[in-house]
């Protein structure tokens, strides 16, 4: 949708690979206005094989301007800048939906006992136990990562082309694995912004529920413009 009276500004990572329906990063994915800002040098590979601490100032610099145009919070396109939101949000003045791993702790409370979330990231090489704790998440969360995969590598390595079809077939089979093999697993938290085009594939071959950035955005946006029901 236009970004018109938007309340929700997204930090975009500095990115070339396309932005396909139910991307964080694609406007038309939403049901409400969302305003854009890139934090230009902020790619993929710094912030998730690196250390997104060197950005700190350009994602605050970013945040304020879209703060200062009307948006009431803000998001990022990466989960591994978890890292950082304490400091984006202490920054800022406003809340700061930083990483769908936000979204584990709200998840697990609402699980049966003997259940718990586990996560779905690009990387399991780079989410670390640090990840998990500044997202208040516990950092022995089960953690199934797409290591090596066409979809991990076209988006770390900020390719042009991305094929979706091979991406979806990659990540349900992974999804998969990951819940056949893990005993207690109850629904699964989709690390990655650009995971939720294939969210409900991935629900279809678990049959366990699937958070990811789009579900933690929809509840965070309702709360800084709530629907009127009069």
């Amino acid at each position: 949708m236009s970004d018109k009276n938007a309340q929700l500004g997204i930090l975009m990572l500095d990115t070339a690979f396309p932005r396909v329906l139910g991307d964080i990063g694609n406007a038309q994915s939403f049901p409400f206005a969302v305003r854009y800002a890139v934090v230009e040098g902020a790619t993929p590979q710094a912030i998730v094989q690196r250390d997104p601490a060197p950005f700190v100032q350009e994602f605050i610099v970013a945040g304020k301007g879209l703060v200062a145009t009307g948006c009431r919070g803000i998001a990022t396109t990466c989960g591994f800048l978890s890292l950082i939101r304490p400091q984006l949000a202490t920054a800022l003045g406003v809340p700061v939906a930083a990483s769908a791993l936000e979204q584990i702790a709200q998840i697990n409370a609402a699980l049966p006992e003997g259940k718990r979330a586990g996560v779905l990231t690009i990387s399991a090489e780079s989410l670390t136990p640090e990840h998990l704790r500044i997202a208040g998440a516990p950092v022995d969360t089960p953690v199934r990562g797409m290591d090596g995969s066409h979809f991990a590598t076209a988006i770390i390595g900020n390719a042009p082309e991305l094929d979706p079809g091979v991406a979806r077939a990659e990540i349900v089979a992974a999804a998969r694995q990951f819940a056949e093999e893990t005993p207690g697993l109850g629904a699964l938290v989709l690390e990655c912004t650009n995971m939720p085009p294939y969210a409900d594939d991935i629900a279809a071959a678990t049959s366990l529920p699937v958070h990811s950035m789009f579900s933690y955005l929809t509840w965070f946006e309702a709360g800084l413009a709530p629907r009127s029901f009069g």
